[in-house]
């Protein structure tokens, strides 16, 4: 079979990012991947859409050349654009989007508008080419919350969502709350691993309750703390442990829940939060000698467009094409998802 070459873009928040993705025999090789973050929403403590939107359109080229020089080919080598189409903040999705299109219409190249979270599914195939479902998978990102079973590539079931706040969110908020930068995931972990466990007694939002998640609540417990101490700072780390130790039973709990009603063999971590190492291992020890866990190195877990390229590269391959009068969106379900289970 002949070698295939995927563009992905990658342009749905705050980073900016281009990889070229080699396919052969339905396996992947990563060509490049360049990600370019906006460090300047940390001074406004999140995302500030037009910021995004601008600093997105004034990096787009220059991201774009480089993923392709350093796979070293030109444009005019590729077999197929995969932009993000959506979700995501609008503004930022029309720049990747609309850079691909003129690209791909420039270049008479097949154009695909990708679900940024089936990228986040295909993440782990990245370096796991063997990685097939059907499987279990939680996505967890600063935006998203979902439990799925991947039955097959593009038939998915969700079967529970976040009813308000995502996980991803909530470590932010948090953190926040701690006087940490933002974004605060990776530093909420770090400060926790310094943490004394069970001092602050914290609810686990739904435990039991089937599939949907919800950490408002939680998140609201968490600040009551922080109001009552009398000294946060030598409080902060012990709040971090707690706060993250609830998040993950709630997370792990559920997931391998589904793992075992359903009878799957292969549990599947995806989104920013899947770089928490204290998640992953904990989903390994609970599924031990039941389910293997997979999940994909950090770089591949953040936002990046060797998911979307992977993602894209899959539904090319099966004759799908998106036209130019493809259009963003800012919130919509996964192609080929089934309803909820009652």
């Amino acid at each position: 079979m002949a070698t295939r070459r995927i563009l992905g873009i990658e342009t749905s928040c705050d980073e900016t990012s281009a990889a070229v993705l080699r396919v052969e025999d339905e396996r992947p090789a990563l060509a490049s991947l360049v990600i370019l973050s906006q460090d300047i929403h940390r001074v406004f403590g999140g995302v500030v859409p037009e910021l995004a939107s601008r600093e997105h359109l004034r990096t787009i080229g220059p991201v774009v050349d480089r993923a392709l020089a350093e796979a070293g080919i030109g444009a005019s080598q590729l077999d197929g654009i995969a932009v993000t189409a959506g979700p995501g903040l609008i503004g930022a999705l029309l720049v990747g989007l609309m850079y691909g299109k003129a690209l791909a219409y420039g270049l008479g190249t097949p154009l695909l508008g990708v679900h940024h979270l089936e990228g986040h599914l295909f993440a782990p195939w990245l370096e796991e080419p063997t990685l097939a479902p059907p499987f279990i998978a939680l996505l967890v990102s600063g935006g998203h919350t979902q439990l799925l079973d991947v039955e097959d590539w593009g038939r998915y079931r969700l079967l529970g969502q976040t009813l308000d706040d995502a996980a991803g969110e909530a470590f932010d908020k948090v953190g926040s709350l701690l006087g940490l930068p933002y974004p605060a995931g990776a530093l909420v972990e770090r400060l926790a691993r310094e943490g004394r466990p069970g001092r602050f007694e914290f609810p686990r939002p739904m435990l039991r309750d089937g599939y949907a998640f919800s950490f408002s609540g939680l998140k609201t417990a968490v600040l009551r703390a922080v109001r009552a101490s009398g000294d946060l700072e030598a409080d902060k780390a012990d709040l971090a442990r707690d706060f993250q130790d609830a998040v993950i039973e709630v997370l792990v709990e559920k997931t391998a829940r589904a793992v075992l009603e359903l009878e799957r063999d292969i549990a599947v971590i995806g989104g920013g939060v899947a770089c928490n190492r204290t998640l992953a291992d904990a989903l390994r020890r609970r599924l031990e000698g039941r389910a293997r866990v997979v999940v994909a190195s950090p770089r591949l877990n953040t936002d990046n467009a060797a998911m979307i390229a992977a993602a894209g590269a899959w539904r090319l391959a099966r004759g799908e094409r998106s036209g130019l009068e493809l259009e963003p969106f800012d919130a919509g379900p996964l192609p080929g998802l089934d309803s909820p289970r009652p």
